[in-house]
């Protein structure tokens, strides 16, 4: 068995991903002062590298597999495969501009800054984000067609059209209006850090969440696309596992009947008689998300609730027809 290259997001994404990591594997150790993860499965080697730079690094097979935002596969434009949502580090990729500022869109920004031919700058780390999106606005193509806006780097100039600058951001991009910039294009999750900066949401360009993505060609080999939906097995099971209790609860033989009607169950639940006589036990999972209704019905017909976080819940035959197909 070929031993599968692993590439883990280092930065915001660090800890959630430590933790989907430590749900899905019996073993996860941090090698001090390196880059490298161990696994208690040796057929893994994991490595943390930036987000950023995690798609081409998959695309270009150095990984076989990955985890990144989906913003990141869009940005690089890299030609992975995107196996899993990990439905973690949930953000929304903006454009902003300074409160004062009295545009109430993106469009409406380039029309005024066009008429009064004025330079318009945007710094964003997403470079090739932010010219896709500002190349679909109607004031962009009714006042400069099909140019390309000019991305600006500390090395490089790209496109034609310098009155519509995309400036490249190391960093604190929310910092840079109105000074430096016009407007920005960044990440946010409660849009907090936009309002402390006094700056205001003006479009919404994209969501995004952690995903596993995978170097075609190594799902393609045989061998390794074995080891590959083990590891999608693992960590699809701690993604449900957050979104589902284990509960365990007493029920007298009368109100069995009752009890399995009021319970909704991820699949038909387990009931074993008990050692007293007309009693039964009743074990399944259910939706987190369905708790709260669930309780009030078991408080009238039954005793001994017991509630339980599964850390994984593995669908094998779910995997397998995904393996199959």
């Amino acid at each position: 068995m070929p031993q599968i290259k692993f590439a883990i997001p280092k930065g915001s994404l660090e800890e959630a991903t430590f933790k989907i990591l430590e749900k899905s594997w019996t073993k996860v150790t941090r090698m001090s002062r390196t880059y490298r993860v161990l696994l208690d499965d040796p057929q893994i080697k994991v490595k943390m590298v930036r987000p950023q730079e995690i798609p081409n690094l998959v695309y270009e097979g150095l990984y076989d597999v990955g985890i990144t935002g989906n913003d990141w596969v869009d940005e690089t434009k890299a030609k992975v495969e995107s196996i899993l949502d990990l439905e973690y580090g949930r953000i929304k990729l903006v454009f902003a501009i300074p409160e004062n500022f009295h545009f109430k869109n993106l469009d409406s920004m380039i029309t005024a800054y066009a008429k009064k031919k004025k330079i318009l700058r945007i710094s964003s780390e997403y470079l090739t984000t932010a010219s896709k999106y500002i190349k679909q606005c109607k004031s962009y193509k009714k006042f400069y067609g099909t140019k390309d806006p000019m991305i600006v780097t500390p090395w490089l100039r790209l496109g034609k059209n310098k009155n519509i600058q995309i400036h490249l951001s190391f960093g604190a991009t929310e910092a840079k209006p109105p000074e430096d910039v016009d407007a920005i294009m960044d990440v946010t999750e409660t849009g907090t850090t936009l309002k402390q900066n006094q700056l205001k949401l003006i479009d919404q360009v994209l969501e995004s969440t952690a995903h596993l993505i995978a170097n075609k060609k190594s799902l393609n080999d045989k061998a390794k696309r074995e080891k590959i939906f083990d590891i999608v097995t693992l960590l699809r099971g701690a993604v449900l596992g957050k979104k589902h209790l284990h509960i365990y609860v007493n029920v007298r033989e009368k109100n069995l009947k009752k009890l399995l009607k009021e319970i909704p169950s991820l699949k038909r639940p387990t009931v074993s008689p008990l050692s007293e006589k007309g009693w039964y036990g009743v074990n399944t999972i259910i939706l987190k998300s369905e708790f709260y209704k669930v309780v009030p019905k078991l408080r009238k017909i039954a005793q001994g609730l017991v509630v339980h976080e599964p850390r994984q819940i593995l669908p094998l035959e779910e995997i397998k027809r995904d393996e199959e197909n």
